[in-house]
């Protein structure tokens, strides 16, 4: 009885805890014209769903009031199609106010001002860095900036939204994604995106874990294995023939082979190429002279591909002596600075 009694409990707090409560998003909007009408929807499954109108008077002010029993993501837009969206995530019970400023010309939005939520104010630093991206030397920092901006901040929720700016890109930042899930996985299970990023990294090896062996045909057919290479630090370079990036990174590749194979560095290839010539061929004509050459003629289904979470090429490896991954895709200065201190270890 008394069992019954507390399973009934507690099935009564957690309704009461799921109850949708009311948060607000105020503030005044400039550039705007008097009666500027904006579409507000909520972010669901990377699609947005219309739920209200913001409307600004003529004084520039404006306020909207939602409903909701979890941290939800909202975006603003224009009302016509196109532009740029001022994203806000509301916790319940939420008092936001902030500043905006709208460029008509650019159907864009900058954030000058935001208080009562963490979350609004890591978009608005965020959007501040798209905005400021102007020129080429500036966009080249831009990913360097963001990355900055979402690891300094990985313990706020908004983080892991605005981490899906390198989504196409994962390979190389999976260690941020990383960050931003172990940081967010236990207070939010539940949200979409931090579930997204959970699931984007299963099966992705990361710094600190012992290398999975890869075992496929080279070219002759005969077997190699990743874990034969074990005492020897080892770059494992995941690349394919058909990859332009790939054939202009091989140089770098060839550079780093040369200077340091007599200290004991090794580089273990695996290509995701289907067709056999076009493999052979680029090896020979990028002088890949190292004898570890693999791969099983699968493509993006590669085995050797799929043990490491591969999406994207070139993707790099980096495994100490002992076969613990030390880092991925690291990259000229980078690769050649840590290659130097493995090396002398």
């Amino acid at each position: 009885m008394k069992r019954i009694v507390l399973f009934t409990l507690l099935a009564l707090i957690s309704a009461a805890s799921a109850v949708a409560q009311k948060s607000t998003f105020s503030g005044t909007m400039r550039g705007v014209p008097q009666g500027a009408r904006f579409a507000v929807g909520k972010i669901e499954e990377g699609k947005m769903k219309p739920v209200d109108t913001l409307r600004v008077d003529k004084d520039g002010d404006f306020k909207i009031t939602f409903n909701h029993s979890k941290p939800t993501l909202y975006a603003i837009q224009p009302a016509e199609r196109g532009g740029g969206a001022c994203y806000i995530l509301l916790e319940p019970k939420d008092k936001v106010k902030a500043d905006i400023i709208y460029f008509v010309d650019r159907k864009a939005f900058s954030i000058s001002s935001c208080k009562g939520s963490k979350n609004v104010e890591l978009f608005r630093q965020f959007n501040d860095l798209l905005l400021a991206a102007q020129t080429p030397e500036q966009q080249a920092q831009l990913p360097d900036r963001a990355q900055q901006l979402i690891a300094a901040n990985s313990h706020i929720l908004m983080s892991a939204f605005l981490v899906t700016f390198f989504e196409n890109n994962f390979d190389q930042y999976a260690l941020l994604f990383a960050k931003v899930r172990n940081d967010l996985i236990d207070k939010y299970p539940d949200d979409p995106y931090v579930k997204h990023i959970d699931q984007r990294l299963q099966g992705v090896v990361l710094p600190g874990m012992e290398a999975p062996d890869i075992v496929m045909k080279d070219p002759d057919g005969n077997d190699r294995s990743l874990s034969d290479l074990r005492g020897q630090v080892v770059l494992l370079d995941f690349w394919a023939s058909w990859c332009g990036p790939c054939r202009r990174e091989n140089p770098n590749v060839v550079r780093m082979y040369e200077k340091f194979h007599d200290q004991g560095f090794e580089i273990f290839s695996v290509s995701l190429d289907k067709d056999r010539t076009a493999w052979l061929k680029a090896i020979n004509d990028d002088h890949l002279d190292w004898p570890n050459h693999v791969s099983d003629l699968n493509g993006w289904t590669s085995s050797g591909g799929s043990t490491y979470g591969i999406k994207s090429v070139p993707s790099t490896v980096l495994i100490d002596r002992e076969g613990r991954v030390v880092a991925r895709n690291l990259r000229g200065s980078e690769l050649e600075r840590k290659l130097e201190q493995l090396l002398e270890q």
